[in-house]
């Protein structure tokens, strides 16, 4: 088995987990690739890892069984962008604090690397949300896992989106900004802003404004077959577009449209992770002090 990992800083109390999965690794003679920044920060905190190959991580990764995220869900989306297209599945080892696409507990890590051998997983296929634009915004990574966003820069007054769907025009967003989340995004920017949680199978994408000057403006749910289409106004002549966590300042002649991305990013499942504990677990439904 060859084995990718990517990862950032972690808590001294990760220590001992993450020091005991490069142990159960060596000793299962498992090869091992590190992302180049991750073995940076391995050698510099003495943690002995027995892996001399490494990956660039703006060149990507191929040729491996599986590629570990250690670290948060902004470590997983990076990720993703490394396997761009491969489709190698993810497996996310929550070192962060939430932890919605990150769900192996660095306590069961060895009970993860087992289940791997031992081919008691499932994979969980997600939607991409995909960007084109003129001029071009997000060079070879234009897709991401969360979501794309449109956003006032900070020193600018409020923008206004002018949206399309399919070809045909939906809404002005005069707002701060817009988002346009997938299924698994939903629980990240758009809940914060009001927008609703979906199951990560749905086939829809959510449209969800940031602080909208008319109130009666709300989310909206479309189906991911659609193709979104923007075009933006503001005072300052330009305004930030984001995917995930890549953002770029884009002049406001810039014309961009969104869609379902052709690939789809490919998470390792356990036989107990599930969805829905997750989300009582993480946004505490169900729990009250009386009880």
């Amino acid at each position: 088995m060859k084995i990718a990992i990517h990862g950032r800083n972690f808590p001294e109390k990760a220590r001992p987990y993450i020091q005991s999965m490069f142990d159960e690794l060596a000793k299962r003679q498992v090869e091992v690739v590190l992302s180049h920044v991750y073995r940076e920060f391995l050698d510099s905190a003495a943690v002995s890892h027995n892996s001399e190959a490494t990956y660039q991580t703006d060149q990507g990764i191929s040729d491996v069984d599986f590629i570990f995220s250690l670290g948060g869900d902004g470590t997983l989306l990076d990720a993703v962008t490394h396997v761009g297209p491969q489709q190698i599945p993810i497996v996310g080892i929550n070192i962060g604090r939430l932890g919605f696409l990150a769900t192996v507990a660095p306590s069961s890590i060895r009970l993860m690397i087992d289940a791997l051998f031992n081919e008691q997983y499932s994979i969980d296929e997600r939607v991409l949300v995909g960007v084109r634009s003129n001029p071009d915004i997000f060079g070879n990574l234009p897709f991401g896992l969360n979501d794309f966003t449109i956003t006032r820069t900070q020193t600018s007054s409020m923008i206004t989106v002018h949206t399309y769907l399919d070809g045909e025009f939906l809404n002005s967003y005069w707002a701060d900004g817009i988002i346009i989340s997938t299924p698994s995004g939903s629980t990240g920017y758009s809940l914060s802003c009001g927008g609703p949680v979906l199951l990560p199978q749905t086939n829809n994408f959510i449209i969800t404004p940031i602080s909208p000057h008319n109130l009666n403006v709300r989310p909206m749910i479309v189906m991911d077959t659609c193709q979104l289409a923007f075009e933006v106004e503001s005072r300052s002549g330009n305004f930030l577009a984001a995917l995930d966590s890549r953002s770029f300042t884009v002049e406001v002649s810039a014309r961009i449209s969104v869609q379902k991305e052709a690939f789809k990013a490919r998470l390792v499942k356990l036989s107990d992770d599930n969805f829905l504990n997750t989300l009582r677990s993480k946004l505490n439904w169900g729990w009250d002090i009386r009880n």
